[in-house]
């Protein structure tokens, strides 16, 4: 039978792991929903007897360096120094905050709550631009030496060489995909010109609402797992949705808070439809890798039948054609 490195990530590894930092388990454990890594809310026993809930992330093995994730890490902690609330992982006596047992890298974190933020809220939309706007100027204070950087063209044309590898792709799907992809990934070489002109820095990477939890005290983010090195807009176009008139009035909202601590670059406004662009490239790329995965089976059924790839096919086809239109426009 087909074995999957995940398979020997077994409750009795999970405990036995936490308890190699010095926490001591109760033997609570529950899976929380998480695909690329695998991350469970494990109850610990303080010192006055009370369950602690704390989260546990087992990285995926191979994916990262030890170097990035450390770096990952480093930026957490500099961030919580500037007392932006982020979520930094523990570390143990030592000081270390990467860990190692059977064979798994992972890392704990104190567990914090919260509810997914009211997006409909100009008010909402504004404090998360202030957040994101703090966590920019620590991004900016420094530089990522071993995480990705941002490359609209390269990443463009690994995702389609993924997909094309993976033998996912219904049979007759498939000169469709591969033509529609390499128009794109030549399309996205008008804009990495600009890419590279605006302004690089560390950013989050992935402010999906998933990420982003809200509590009456505001907001926290979660997950640095996939900080990276890139423009500003990338950590604030995913709050867009909508016709470009609602979607200027969302910006509006999110640059009304972000520019009341920090500059941005209004060029940055035409890398909105290349990042989505990219984002959905990388996303059926991302499914294609992992397809063998029994988390992914279970977690995305419809990746494994044709609609998902007519779907795919069909929304690379609209983001080629806002690819062609102009950036929102602010007044």
């Amino acid at each position: 039978m087909q074995t999957h490195p995940y398979d020997a990530l077994t409750p009795d590894c999970i405990l036995d792991a936490v308890e190699t930092t010095g926490l001591r388990c109760d033997g609570r454990l529950l899976e929380l929903n998480s695909f690329e890594n695998r991350v469970y809310q494990i109850g610990t026993e303080g010192d006055d007897g009370r369950s602690i809930p704390v989260i546990g992330k087992f990285y995926r093995p191979g994916r990262w360096s030890d170097a990035a994730i450390r770096e990952e890490h480093a930026f957490a902690r500099e961030l919580t120094e500037a007392e932006i609330p982020l979520v930094a992982p523990l570390a143990d006596e030592h000081g270390e905050t990467l860990h190692r047992h059977a064979g798994f890298r992972f890392a704990i974190w104190p567990r914090r709550g919260g509810r997914s933020p009211d997006l409909e809220q100009p008010e909402v939309l504004e404090r998360i631009g202030q957040f994101i706007a703090r966590i920019h100027q620590v991004g900016a204070a420094h530089v990522f030496r071993h995480r990705e950087v941002m490359d609209l063209v390269g990443m463009a044309a690994a995702a389609r060489e993924d997909v094309l590898a993976s033998e996912r792709l219904p049979p007759e799907l498939a000169a469709v995909y591969s033509g529609l992809a390499d128009d794109i990934r030549g399309r996205l070489e008008d804009f990495q010109a600009l890419l590279r002109e605006v302004p690089a820095i560390r950013l989050h990477g992935d402010t999906h609402r998933g990420n982003l939890l809200w509590t009456d005290a505001g907001p926290h983010f979660v997950d640095l797992d996939d900080a990276r090195t890139g423009p500003a807009i990338q950590d604030l176009w995913m709050f867009l949705s909508g016709d470009p008139s609602a979607m200027t009035a969302q910006l509006l909202d999110l640059l009304e808070g972000y520019e009341s601590f920090r500059p941005f670059d209004r060029r940055e406004l035409a890398l909105i439809a290349p990042l989505r662009t990219v984002r959905i490239l990388r996303h059926a790329a991302w499914l294609a890798r992992r397809a063998d995965d029994p988390a992914f089976v279970q977690g995305f059924p419809v990746f494994y039948t044709p609609r998902f790839w007519e779907e795919h096919i069909l929304a690379l086809r609209e983001q080629r054609a806002a690819l062609d239109e102009p950036p929102l426009a602010l007044p």
